[in-house]
């Protein structure tokens, strides 16, 4: 029986170019990153047979031309670039340009055994929305520190008017994507969900939904691994390290920390028991906050997975009749 073989191939983007190439093929090609330039580019890869498409994520470069290519039904990989970096030292390969990258990627998405499946299409320009949220928050961070050191009571007049105006647009944005979310009643339904478990907040809630596509769809480690919450071991030989969280949806992670706090203080029963006990074994504050964020994200898996809002408690048992 004939083998099948899958034709990959690797984009490498720029701001105003692609450089393509196949794997296993010396040919390349050069396109402009716009419109046109990626319906020829569609053109270009189906004359060629590839079914398989590669990608380094560039600073947003590539987000159209990703786009363009799933809707035509290509299977797009989007690569990390520390990815790609990890892949070309195992192979040492050292040089580096636009035609290298571009032919680097194709192998890189060539030696790839497990595809998952794209994000909701839906989910990119809420993702953007938010984003810009979270921006306007760090802006209104700033200004609270310049004022806190400024002494001159007309300057501090300005800094409180731009944070009241950032505040002011932070709310009016934060209703404008929750109005856009709810035009979807599968997403409106899966962020009533995510809401639904105490000490997860409004924005807490969409941050999840947006930035989590896969919650509900997973298990609880890698949940808490994609949300940079999963503790790894650093021991070798006789040095046993201090397990630590590393990688992860950076912006995903800042969003569950910030409301473990008031979770575990407040809100959460389960949350506080946690956070009491680990205070109690020796734990750092800052330790038991990580434990509850994650317990935080693993809880709105398991709520979402199951399909009904969230309990405080489990009801017991009713007690037998004694015989």
């Amino acid at each position: 029986m004939a083998k099948r073989i899958t034709i990959c191939a690797g984009i490498d983007t720029g701001k105003a170019k692609l450089d393509v190439a196949v794997d296993g093929s010396s040919e390349q090609w050069q396109v402009d990153n716009t419109v046109e330039g990626h319906q020829a580019l569609v053109e270009w890869l189906k004359r060629r047979k590839v079914k398989r498409i590669g990608i380094e994520a560039s600073g947003g470069y590539e987000q159209a031309v990703v786009a363009e290519l799933r809707r035509k039904r290509f299977v797009v990989i989007l690569f990390q670039p520390k990815q790609v970096c990890a892949y070309a030292t195992f192979h040492q390969l050292l040089a580096k340009n636009d035609k290298i990258d571009a032919a680097l990627i194709a192998m890189c998405t060539a030696a790839v055994k497990t595809i998952h499946p794209a994000p909701d299409p839906r989910l990119q320009p809420f993702a953007e929305h938010l984003t810009m949220i979270d921006q306007i928050t760090e802006d209104i961070a700033r200004l609270k520190n310049r004022l806190e050191s400024c002494r001159d009571t007309r300057i501090q007049g300005i800094w409180k008017a731009q944070i009241a105006l950032l505040a002011k647009s932070k709310r009016a944005e934060l209703k404008a994507l929750l109005a856009a979310i709810r035009q979807h009643p599968d997403l409106a339904a899966r962020l009533d969900l995510i809401y639904s478990v105490a000490g997860c907040g409004l924005p807490t809630a969409v941050a999840v939904l947006v930035r989590m596509p896969e919650v509900g769809n997973i298990t609880r480690g890698p949940a808490a691994a994609l949300g940079g919450l999963a503790p790894y071991d650093d021991d070798s030989g006789n040095h046993a390290g201090a397990r630590h969280i590393e990688g992860g949806r950076e912006r995903l992670r800042r969003a569950l920390y910030n409301a473990a706090l008031a979770a575990s203080f407040r809100w959460n029963p389960q949350l506080k028991a946690l956070y009491a006990r680990l205070i109690a074994a020796g734990k750092r504050h800052k330790c038991a906050r990580i434990a509850c964020a994650r317990k935080l994200l693993v809880t709105i898996n398991a709520v979402v997975a199951r399909g009904t809002p969230w309990v405080a408690e489990v009801p017991q048992r009713a007690k037998l009749p004694a015989v």
